[in-house]
Order: C-alpha cells, then structure tokens, then sequence
C-alpha cells in the first residue's frame, strides 16, 4: 500500500471503536495531469495532514500538517499547488472557535502561505494579518481552470441565527493571496463555473423567491433564465449541473416527468431539449460530468448505488479491466483531467466493504492500495443490504434499505427500524453503512423505510410528504414495520424504532401513535414539537433563518396559525403522557439546530406523566449530532445495552 492505515486485530462482532473511531485515512485526488496523487492522512497520535505522492516514484511527502487541528478539505489549485482549510476533530460543537482558513503550499511542502484568518482577529491590526482575507472566507466546491494561480472562493455573509444569507465570489491569486471581487446582480446564493473556470451561473434569492442568472460571453451581461420558488422549488423546471467542454450546459429537470433526468439544454433559446441524455430507473438523476482530455467521457450516477456511464468506449473497457481486477465490488474510475501520465483513480466499495481507493495504472496495468476508511472492519463479517419496496396504506409504493445480520438466520428477527433525518433528504445507498451495519452484527434486522418526503425517488413522492409530518409519513413507517413482520423478517414481538433530528420526532410519535408495533425506542437530537423549531424561547437559540420559518416551514411542514389544530395533534410533546415504552434519549447541549430544551421539555414532560424508563444523556460540548468519536462509541455502547436488554433476547 502507498499510504497505509495501521490494521487492528479485532473479535467478531467488531468493537464498537471499529465503526465510529475517526479513520487515518480519509479520501485522496488526482492532481489535473494524473502524475501526483494528494491524500488525507492521519494517525492516532497526530493530528491527519495532507501527503503528496508522486506516483512513478512513490515518494511520498507530508506537506502540511498542523498541531492543534487537522486538514479538512483540499483542491488542486494546478499542477504544482494546493488549497485546503481546516477541521477541528477533537473540539465538540461547543468548544469550536476557529473557522476553517484557507492555505495553499507548493506539492513539495514549500511555498506555505496562510490566505485566510480562522477567525475574527481584526483587533491584531498587524501587517501580516491585514494582507490576509477574512474568517468567512471558504472554498468553492468546484475546482475551476487548475490551469494557473487563481482560484474562486466563497466570501459568505451570516444571519444573526448563524445561517448563510449570502455567498459572493472573490478571485484570488494564490501566491500573491489578492482577491478582487465578482459583480453580479442580486443577493447570491449559489455559482456555476464553465469550462474555462469562469463563473457563468449565478443562483440569487430574494425573500423566497430565486433566480437562475447566466452570464452571457457575447453580450457580457447577466440573463435570467429562471425564476422559482427557493424554498419548495415550485417554478424550478431546472437547476444547473455543469458546463462541459464545449460550452454546453447540462441541466437536471423533472419537467413533464416525475423523475428527474440529465439534459443538455439550449442556452440560445433558453429551453429544455425533447430528449434526456441519462435517466435512472427508479429514481430521481444524481451525478456529474467525467471531463478528461477536454471531452466528456462520461456521468458519475446514483441510482440504488453509485456508479458510471460511459459514454467513451476506452472508458467503458477500462471499467471492465478494473472490474475483472476487482470482483463483488462497485468501482468508481476517476481520471485525471488534463492527464500527462497512465494513473487513474480507483475507489471501490459494497454493502459489506468500506470505501477502498486504489490507483491504476493503464499501461502496466499496476493496481495498488492507496488507503481505506474503516479499516478494521472486514466484509465477512458484515450483513448484507439492498433495495425492497412495499406498499402504504395508500397504495403509495414506498422504498426502504433492508440490512440483515451476517450468515446464520434471516427470519424472525429482532428489528430495528431506522429513520432518517432531514426529512426533505434521500436517506440511504448501496453502501456499508456504520449505524446499519454496525446493528446488524449485534444480531438485529434493520429497516430504514425513505417514507414519502424523502428526495430522490421523483416529485410525487416528495410532494406527497408536505405538511404530513405525524401523518401520513409516519404511517409509512408503520407499515414498513409491519410488512417486514408480515415478511418474516421481523419478530412483531421485539421491534425497536429509533432515528435523529427528524428521525428522533418520527420515533416519538411512532411510540405513541402505534404503541402495538414498537416495544421501545432510540431518539437523538430529535424534534419534540413542531411550534418549538418556529420559536424555542430566549434562551435557547436556533440557527433557523427566519426566511426558512416565513417562506419554507409553513408549506413545507405546517403554518402555526393556520395549521395550529394539526401542529398541536401531531406534537410529541403535547401527548408525552401517552408513551409508555422504554425510551433512550441523547442530545448536544450546544446544539443549534435542534436545541437542547426540546428533549429536556420532554424528557420532564414523560418522566413526570410516571414513565420510569427514561434513559437520558447529554454531551454538553456537541452540537447537532456526535462530532468525537469518544461520544459516538459511548452513544452506540448505550444503544446496544438498551436494544439488548428490551428486545434482544427472546
């Protein structure tokens, strides 16, 4: 291996560690002509830094690593240099009081320059720090040109609740550290950049109304080519992809279908085309462009799993020698853009093996291991997942990911079910998944349905869940629940329903709305009463944009005065006294999204109505979910006690 992860040796099933430690290592990225492979390496006595190997040589060389925080993200500015800021891993929510900076040094370690300060240090008025951007200075999540020492990078404003209001775009020369501003119109939210690195597209929002602007290279003045709603998307027959080598804008559209497909689209007469180029059987598109050699050789897709379309034939039969290599698993074929040597980025996983990524070399045919994450964790000993659907009450077809122990019995199972957060997200993949797996190899059944809400899986389903929180959402949970019974998968009489932020409400409400089904239940960082996220009182802060709760929460999950009867029925809290289950619940005390007075108004509310099985804990220093891996192995610690002790053994 070139950058190896030190092996543990572990007992079956793995430790807990094994699933929800930090990983040494954590993703690696071609640099644009493919000679030089960047990764993020870390260890468990330092601090993960970023390493450069050149791939022919093998050298390897740690070019930036900090004492007291790790590197987090990384670009390739060109051939010769590197951007990256930082993440803190060993700071809670809490106790977090940097930004993530923005740097940039040479491949070879030299030439370290800091662009942006990682906080607010306008008091320090030295020179030094006068030259450099300030805190809320961040990367763009595209690469550009790579081609010179400029770069784009986000200058973000705030909210007073700490949400994002807007997103300009800076020009930045990287080795002088110079940033000259983009004019545009309209309060930005959102850049496309086209195939020279320019920005093109510029998404702008005013109250919730947005606009999709394009900068025309003929005229030099910016067009609208779309206008919709920025909260429920109404209007949006598009939303922008990326430009490919020749100038085209390919567009993502679920215009006059349910399901979302890949377009070309026609900027000179600012429509959509008749005919999609890529569609996914079954699911909403999601993707990107594969450019190399500027052309576009093919689209990264995600149906049930990641995977790839190529359109190039070389392509399509390099996919087939590496997947010859590299049986029983998906492979993930990245090359260089602007390549000048044979290496190309391999990654590669399964519902049982963690990602994998591996380089490849097309003219030796050299395959090797460059790092993986979970490293501990062996395919043997993890229980297979996939896709099954079922019907709700409706009729309503409703898809869930079904992950089942490894080896022995698959039947009559204690059971978990999952829910996913958001709940406006598309909630699982074909992939190894920690919380699932790690569940399944303490012996249980996992179902995590992607009940009506749920993204990716066409309009109709995502409409369908508006204003059915406590409703006809959670009625999908339930007969999720009881088709997996009906199944054999599932002992009806030991089935658990857990889930965070959203998932942690449905859990709630699931206990009580069908107390038959559910013999107890995990919630963490969980919603406990709808009217508590518009307003959670003076002390407990939110980081909801006041926008989000004017324009997006009426319509979305329900109006306060309109909707005051609905909101008050399908309120956890106000019907704690009818939860009788066992009940494990967690919260961050320094969390914003949820704040932590929704589980302690709970948590008095079923204590007091006589529930004696109540187990509560608080990580004071965490925000919305567990960042340190010491609170997420005590957390599933906790979660494996209670599930065994209330539905474990029969």
């Amino acid at each position: 291996m070139l950058l190896a992860a030190a092996a543990h040796a572990h007992a079956a099933p793995p430790p807990i560690a094994a699933f929800f430690g930090n990983s040494a290592f954590n993703g690696a990225m071609l640099s644009p002509d493919g000679r030089y492979l960047a990764a993020f390496i870390g260890a468990d006595d330092r601090r993960d830094g970023l390493a450069v190997v050149e791939l022919d040589t093998l050298k390897a060389t740690m070019v930036a690593q900090f004492s007291d925080t790790d590197i987090g993200r990384a670009q390739w500015v060109n051939n010769e240099r590197l951007m990256f800021s930082t993440v803190d891993k060993a700071s809670g929510q809490r106790d977090q009081r940097y930004a993530p900076g923005l740097y940039v040094v040479d491949r070879d370690g030299k030439h370290f320059r800091q662009l942006a300060l990682r906080r607010n240090e306008f008091i320090r008025s030295s020179d030094d720090n006068r030259e450099k951007l300030p805190w809320h200075t961040y990367m763009l999540d595209q690469a550009g040109a790579q081609d010179s020492d400029y770069v784009y990078v986000i200058d973000a404003g705030f909210s007073n609740s700490g949400s994002v209001e807007s997103e300009d775009l800076l020009r930045l020369n990287t080795r002088t550290g110079k940033a000259e501003p983009v004019a545009h119109p309209g309060t930005a939210r959102g850049w496309v950049l086209d195939q020279h690195g320019e920005p093109r597209l510029l998404q702008t929002l005013d109250k919730n109304q947005a606009s999709l602007r394009y900068l025309d290279p003929a005229t030099k003045e910016w067009r609208t080519l779309l206008t919709f709603d920025g909260y429920t998307g109404e209007g949006g027959t598009f939303r922008p992809l990326a430009f490919d080598p020749d100038g085209a804008l390919y567009v993502v559209s679920s215009d006059k279908r349910d399901k979302s497909a890949l377009y070309r689209y026609d900027l000179k007469n600012n429509r959509l085309p008749a005919q999609h180029m890529v569609e996914l059987d079954g699911f909403d598109f999601r993707g990107h462009l594969i450019v190399s050699k500027q052309r576009l050789l093919g689209v990264r897709v995600h149906g049930d799993a990641e995977g790839t379309a190529w359109f190039d034939p070389a392509m399509k039969e390099l996919q087939a020698q590496v997947d010859q290599r590299l049986p029983g698993t998906v492979n993930l074929i990245t090359p260089p853009t602007r390549p000048e040597s044979a290496w190309v980025l391999v990654e590669s996983y399964s519902d049982k093996q963690p990602r994998r990524v591996l380089v490849y070399n097309t003219e030796s045919k050299r395959l090797s291991d460059v790092g993986r994450t979970a490293p501990q964790i062996k395919s043997a000993d993890m229980g297979p997942r996939e896709l099954v659907y079922y019907k709700a009450r409706d009729g309503m077809q409703i898809p869930a990911w079904l992950t089942l122990p490894p080896g022995g019995a698959q039947k009559n199972l204690p059971m978990v079910v999952l829910v996913h957060g958001g709940p406006w997200v598309r909630g699982g993949s074909w992939h190894w998944d920690a919380e699932a797996e790690f569940l399944a190899t303490r012996g249980y059944a996992v179902l995590e349905p992607e009940f009506r809400g749920s993204t990716g899986y066409g309009a109709q389903h995502f409409k369908a869940g508006w204003k059915q929180w406590g409703l006809a959402m959670q009625d999908d949970i339930a007969d999720g629940t009881r088709w997996a019974v009906a199944q054999g998968y599932a002992d009806a009489n030991r089935v658990c329903i857990a889930g965070a932020s959203y998932g942690g409400y449905a859990t709630l409400m699931g206990l009580i709305k069908d107390p038959e089904l559910y013999k107890c239940g995990v919630e963490w960082v969980g919603v406990t009463d709808i009217n508590l996220m518009y307003d959670g009182g003076w002390f407990y802060n939110s980081d909801l944009s006041s926008d989000w709760k004017q324009y997006g929460m009426p319509h979305l999950i329900g109006d306060q005065v309109k909707d005051a009867a609905q909101l008050q029925a399908t309120s956890p809290l106000a019907q704690a006294a009818r939860l009788k289950q066992p009940l494990l619940m967690a919260y961050g005390g320094a969390d914003r999204r949820v704040p932590l007075n929704h589980g302690l108004k709970f948590r008095d509310a079923v204590t007091q109505a006589g529930n004696r099985h109540v187990e509560w804990v608080e990580y004071s220093e965490e925000g919305h979910g567990w960042h340190l891996p010491k609170n997420r192995i005590d957390f599933w610690g906790r979660v494996e006690r209670f599930l065994d002790k209330n539905i474990g053994k029969p």
